[in-house]
C-alpha cells in the first residue's frame, strides 16, 4: 500500500464551542471508518479553539471520494454554529510514511 497524498484541515471554534466541536469531531470518526478509500483519519485539538483533522489515501479517486462525502457535508451544516470561520482545507503530497 502507497500512502501519498492527504488532506488537512484547520477549523478555528467559536470562543466558548471547542468542546462542541471536539464532540463533533469524535463523531467524524464513525463516518470516516465507513471510507474505503481513506486509510487514515486523525481529529487533534492545538488549542482550546483550534482543532484539525488529517487524512490519508492510497489514491486521488479516495481523496476526491472524501472531499465530496459525509464528514464535509456534516462540518457544513455544523460550521455556521461551531467556526469562527471557514475550514482551512487542504491538500497534501505525503512524503513519507513510517
Amino acid at each position: 500500500m502507497t500512502i501519498d497524498r492527504g488532506i488537512l484541515a484547520l477549523l478555528e471554534a467559536k470562543p466558548g464551542k471547542g468542546e462542541e466541536l471536539a464532540a463533533f469531531l469524535e463523531q467524524g470518526r464513525a463516518l470516516a471508518a465507513a471510507e474505503e478509500g481513506t486509510v487514515t483519519w486523525y481529529a487533534f485539538k492545538v488549542s482550546d479553539t483550534t482543532y484539525g483533522i488529517f487524512d490519508t489515501f492510497e489514491n486521488e479517486d479516495g481523496r476526491q471520494a472524501h472531499l465530496s462525502g459525509a464528514i464535509p457535508a456534516a462540518l457544513a451544516s455544523v460550521g455556521p454554529d461551531l467556526l469562527a470561520r471557514d475550514p482551512d482545507i487542504r491538500p497534501v503530497d505525503v512524503v513519507a510514511v513510517k
